[in-house]
């Protein structure tokens, strides 16, 4: 229960979940291993593989650092290139077998830390706080960066 003087607006609320969901996100990547940046490349990554423009695009990153993101990982074997059929100049960036399965393990343990965070809330409230987010990430556009638990 929230005590007087412990009430905050939307902006602090949005802005310090982020910084909540981001902390389970990293702790959960360092115990794989992986860096934020690359668990986020993982996660996109189990849905299909991805050009690099589309790639950048979905992850917000500039050219230069998506590719020394996709350099480090393709080093770790997680990821590799692969020749888009679409465009035989292009290349599309895959998981291998290795970093599905690291994906995968990342993906589960992280979704378990997520889903304790709201904990102290009712079904009902659960529902509703997915309702509102869903609405403001549909509103603006947010590319799909993490699957659905």
């Amino acid at each position: 229960m929230a005590e007087p003087g412990d009430e905050i607006g939307v902006v602090g609320a949005l802005v310090r979940s982020a910084f909540l969901v981001n902390a389970v996100y990293a702790e959960s990547g360092r115990e794989h291993g992986l860096t934020p940046q690359q668990g986020q490349l993982l996660c996109v990554l189990m849905g299909k593989p991805y050009g690099m423009g589309e790639l950048g695009a979905t992850l917000g990153l500039a050219k230069s650092s998506l590719t020394g993101l996709v350099d480090r990982t393709e080093r770790n074997g997680l990821v590799r290139r692969e020749p888009d059929p679409q465009d035989m100049r292009a290349v599309r960036v895959a998981l291998t077998p290795q970093g599905r399965r690291l994906a995968e393990e990342f993906y589960v343990e992280t979704c378990k830390r997520v889903e304790k965070l709201p904990a102290a809330l009712s079904a009902a409230e659960r529902d509703t706080l997915a309702d509102l987010l869903g609405r403001i990430i549909v509103d603006n556009k947010v590319p799909m960066v993490f699957l659905e638990a």
